[in-house]
Order: C-alpha cells, then sequence, then structure tokens
C-alpha cells in the first residue's frame, strides 16, 4: 500500500495481540561526524514506517593524539560524554532530559533496555564498548552505547513513526572536554554520534495499533531538598510529579559533584516515606541485597542505590515482561522522602541527592497485567 510500507510476510489470522502482527526492525537516523567536545548536536530524526521502540545512541571518541601528557578522566567518564540528552516524542512529550550519565543508570536499572541477566544491561560488557585509552600512550578515544528506552513493557510506551511531519526531536549537548578530562591528551577526541531506531513494523493485513498509544514513561533528572551533612538524619523530599512510579533511581553527590557512598552503613536504617507514612523502613544491608537480587547480581555504580517496582512476577526484574501491579499510584499532591537513619559520610559535604524517576503517564487507564496475552 503505498504510503504504508510492510515487511513482506505471509499475513497472520485475525484476532489477538498487536505483536502477532508485527515484526520488530531497525532502520538508521543518522550519523554526526567529528563534533568537537561543548557542541550542540541536534540533527532532525526521520519518519520510519511503524512505532518506535527505542533509540540507540553511539558515542564514539576519535583522533586523540597523545602528545607528551599521562592521560586520565574524571570518575564518571565516558559514560558523562553528553551534559544533557533530551528527547520529545512525536507528541511534543518531555521522555528523557538528562545528562548522559544518569541516562546510563536508566539502561542499567529501567528494564527497557536488557534486564541484567548476565548483566546484559551492564554498557561496559557490551562488544561496542571500549574504555577510554589513558595512561602514558593515551589517546582519550573510547566508544559507548546507550539506549533511550521507550517501551517499558511488551508494546507498551511506543511512539508512532510513520507521519513525516511530526516526528520525536533529539538534542545532544557534549560535555566540555575538562568535564570528561581530569588530563587531556595533546590533541582531543572529535566525538561522532551514530543513531540508530528500533521500532515495530506497521502491521500488514490488520489495522491495528499497539496497546495503550499514546501512554510514556519519562525519566527527568530531579534534585532532592534540602541538601544533607555527613552522619545526619535529614528527611529528603522528591519533586510532586503524579503518574505511576515503577523505578527510582537516588544518586549522591557531594559539593564537588562527585558521587559519594554516603547511603546508610550496612547496619542502619534507610526509610522510604510515602504521604508520611514509611513505606519501607530496612536496614541497608537487606536493601542492597534485595537490588542484587532484582537485578540479577548486576552491581550498583557508587553513590547509587535504586528502588525499583518492576518486580511484579518475580523477585527479579524481568525486562519488558511486567504487568505494571506493582507501580505506585501517585498524583501531584504525592509526597514521596527517604531518610538515612543517619546518611553516611565521604567526599565533601553537604551532599546532593539526585532522583531519576520511571514515571509512567497512561493515556487513559493504565494498562496493568499481560495485555499481550
Amino acid at each position: 500500500m503505498v504510503g504504508r510500507p510492510q515487511p513482506q510476510t505471509t499475513v497472520e489470522q485475525p484476532g489477538g495481540p498487536f505483536i502477532r502482527y508485527t515484526q520488530p526492525g531497525n532502520l538508521p537516523q543518522y550519523q554526526a561526524p567529528n563534533y568537537p567536545f561543548g557542541n550542540l548536536i541536534q540533527n532532525p530524526l526521520v519518519s520510519r514506517p511503524g512505532y518506535y521502540r527505542d533509540f540507540r545512541l553511539y558515542f564514539v571518541g576519535g583522533g586523540g593524539v597523545n602528545g607528551t601528557v599521562t592521560v586520565a578522566t574524571t570518575t564518571d567518564a565516558p559514560y558523562n560524554v553528553a551534559s544533557l540528552v533530551q528527547f520529545k516524542d512525536p507528541f511534543g512529550t518531555l521522555i528523557f532530559s538528562l545528562p548522559s550519565f544518569e541516562l546510563y543508570l536508566v539502561n542499567l536499572f529501567s528494564g527497557g533496555a536488557g534486564c541484567g541477566v548476565g548483566a546484559t544491561a551492564a554498557v561496559a560488557n557490551f562488544p561496542s564498548f571500549s574504555a577510554v585509552s589513558t595512561g602514558s600512550a593515551g589517546t582519550g578515544n573510547f566508544s559507548l552505547a546507550l539506549a533511550l528506552p521507550l517501551e517499558f513493557a511488551k508494546g507498551i510506551g511506543t511512539a508512532p513513526g510513520a507521519n513525516a511531519s511530526v516526528q520525536p526531536t533529539l538534542q545532544v549537548n557534549l560535555n566540555t572536554s575538562s568535564q570528561f578530562f581530569s588530563t587531556a591528551p595533546g590533541t582531543l577526541p572529535t566525538v561522532t554520534l551514530d543513531v540508530e531506531s528500533d521500532f515495530y513494523w506497521l502491521p500488514e493485513g490488520a489495522q491495528i495499533s499497539p496497546p495503550a498509544m499514546g501512554t510514556s514513561r519519562q525519566w527527568i533528572l530531579q534534585v532532592g531538598n534540602p541538601t544533607f551533612a555527613a552522619s545526619s538524619n535529614n528527611r529528603i523530599s522528591f519533586p510532586r510529579l503524579g503518574g505511576f512510579l515503577d523505578t527510582l533511581i537516588l544518586e549522591i553527590r557531594d559539593s564537588n559533584n562527585a558521587r559519594q557512598a554516603a547511603f546508610p552503613a550496612l547496619t542502619n536504617r534507610f526509610v522510604l516515606y510515602i504521604d508520611g507514612v514509611p513505606i519501607e523502613d530496612a536496614p541497608m544491608w537487606k536493601l542492597l541485597d534485595d537490588d542484587y537480587i532484582a537485578f540479577h547480581g548486576l552491581t550498583l555504580p557508587t553513590g547509587v542505590y535504586v528502588y525499583t517496582r518492576k518486580t511484579s512476577l518475580s523477585q527479579e526484574t524481568l525486562g519488558l515482561l511486567d504487568t505494571s501491579e506493582a507501580s505506585i499510584s501517585s498524583n501531584p499532591g504525592t509526597l514521596i522522602e527517604v531518610q538515612g537513619q543517619p546518611w553516611g559520610s565521604g567526599g565533601t559535604p553537604p551532599y546532593t541527592l539526585n532522583v531519576i524517576i520511571g514515571q509512567i503517564v497512561p493515556r487513559g487507564r493504565l494498562p496493568q497485567g499481560l495485555p499481550e496475552l
């Protein structure tokens, strides 16, 4: 059909879920070559005949020359290659607004870019990954793949891509070299960004759309309030957002913006409050063990702890296999707080608690259960 390209496959019998009538596919978006650190990449995205599942970003730093220095990076490199990644879906909804290090945390813990089995969500284990070349012969070159996961349960959260006049938008602000390198090479590498799109093809022989079209899961970096001192007992509140919350990624940074392991000591308690009620009050050793189980043995980065509600079907997260039954139902008046009893120490206080919230905003009623079965 003109204007509705489809893969040539046998037409399925009528009846059944969306994914029965489609095929997963990938087509390129663009390659932006040789951008210096500190620059903005904002190329237009092109239409694709289906529904976007995610966008894959591949950063390659190349062309660096050592000179006569011992190259070294800051702690978050290469994951901090971008100071801001901002993505809006075709409806204009802001889905991602966060630095690339925090996007890396979303890749680890969202279930939308791997689910931790055998550390499949750990970007550093990917064949595409190459650590920054450092040391006396270091060039500063590297490679890093990150995903922008839209789909959060099978078929749910996807975005339409067939309308050429209404496409998502992607903005990537590369970090400065001084934020990436503590000692830069004599000639800095430049960054090439390759953007790919995973999508479901338009179904053949059936006028059917993904379930709950227009529902999205949004990831925006928020700052908890107030800042807190080492060994204090402060309650930290999160901005009020609403929607259904399935993941809370907590990140502690000190006054130098360095991540610090300042969560409570193993035998001290960490409390999650919802509207003043202590929903989860547990010693830190138990919470860390829970994360180890939930994420299949995936190691938490320094200064990071995660509350996940993507364990509706298991003690472990199962990626796109989730019913959303365990997500936290909130509204714009819901108050969510955490408290260390007491908080830990390290680095240069005071500390800031950042939170990256996996917030499901349904269009209509949130699909729960297994709608694809």
